[in-house]
């Protein structure tokens, strides 16, 4: 019988989010979903979840960029399943424009989220996994936090931040045999892509070598292998899932 392990995914109610939690829920996870807003969704997965996999999914309301919201949910999570193996620190907003006509406040809310949250959820897991000598943490960046993008300067800042804090505290807890790592995904077929004119999208296929937008399971998949005994030798590192964007592909 395949031995369960418990996960917390922020922003696991849509797109790449949820589907780590359909990935993770299949190799056996129980599920601490995380989420802010969409309530009846992230009832309807905890249905479905547990219904399929015959897993057990722990609803986590809160916002996290908010120390006392994490500091609940943690709490609630250690509770229900005595300790964690995985986070994903999932959760991101956007708020694009450029920067001369970006308010202070879309720079901080983006930042706030993306990458205190990403800073407050870790600290605050971290001792349980120090404690239990094993982890590995999974942080969601993207591509634009190594190349950048124009009209993108916080979700930019704010993920280029995810990377180096995920090298950095790499670096802090290996000696914990906690792993850290980063994925950096491309353009992948989410809410966040689905509003972009057609003319933009075939734009943009065009610069993408595979020729097509990603899916949220080719993430997810990469989630659950970095989760799993087999990527045991992997820490402090970046992949890059763009279909090859990042290449510079020129005919």
């Amino acid at each position: 019988m395949k031995e369960f392990k418990n996960a917390i995914i922020t922003g696991g109610t849509r797109g790449i989010g949820k589907a780590i939690v359909y990935d993770l829920a299949n190799a056996k996870f129980n599920i601490g979903l995380n989420f802010l807003k969409n309530e009846s969704e992230a009832k309807s997965i905890k249905e479905d979840v547990e219904k399929k996999f015959n897993v057990k999914v722990l609803l986590l309301k809160a916002d996290i960029s908010k120390e006392m919201d994490v500091k609940r949910v943690v709490s609630d999570f250690i509770n229900e399943f005595k300790n964690i193996h995985l986070l994903v620190n999932n959760a991101g907003i956007t708020k694009d424009n450029l920067i001369i006509r970006m308010k202070l406040e879309d720079f901080y809310d983006v930042l706030n989220t993306n990458l205190v949250g990403t800073f407050v959820m870790t600290k605050e897991v971290l001792p349980y996994m120090i404690k239990e000598k094993s982890g590995s943490i999974v942080n969601i960046s993207s591509i634009v936090g190594i190349f950048g993008n124009k009209g993108q300067c916080n979700y930019s800042a704010s993920k280029g931040g995810v990377i180096s804090f995920t090298k950095s505290v790499a670096k802090e807890v290996a000696s914990r045999n906690i792993r850290v790592n980063a994925i950096a995904p491309g353009f992948i077929e989410t809410d966040m892509t689905k509003n972009l004119s057609s003319e933009l999208k075939e734009k943009l296929i065009k610069e993408i070598p595979l020729g097509r937008f990603g899916k949220p399971e080719d993430i997810s998949k990469l989630v659950t292998f970095l989760a799993s005994p087999e990527s045991s030798y992997i820490t402090g590192q970046v992949f890059i899932v763009d279909g090859g964007l990042s290449l510079g592909f020129q005919i």
